[in-house]
């Protein structure tokens, strides 16, 4: 699972016809304390997320799974809306 923060939409007339009814989300990586790391993204969303939500995605087939049993092509999907983050280094 990955960590990230949806930061806008993406708009296609032109796709997969699989794809058809997917929302299609532009998502920042984020590292456990919320500093942007990495490239931005475009992954299918699951959840119903909304801009600014802080959300994990995974990657691969198993990004698939949350569409069965549609066969939908896509290589990473949001698949949960996170509430609250705790991150504690001193831990061993």
């Amino acid at each position: 699972m990955y960590l990230g923060r949806v930061i806008g939409r993406v708009w296609s007339t032109v796709k997969d016809p699989a794809l058809a009814t997917q929302r299609l989300l532009l998502v920042q990586p984020l590292t456990p304390e919320g500093t942007p790391t990495g490239k931005r993204l475009v992954v299918t969303d699951a959840m119903g997320a909304g801009a600014g939500e802080l959300v994990y995605w995974s990657k691969g087939k198993e990004s698939s799974f949350p569409f069965l049993p549609a066969e939908v092509p896509t290589e990473m999907t949001i698949v949960g809306i996170v509430d609250k983050v705790n991150v504690d280094r001193g831990v061993c």
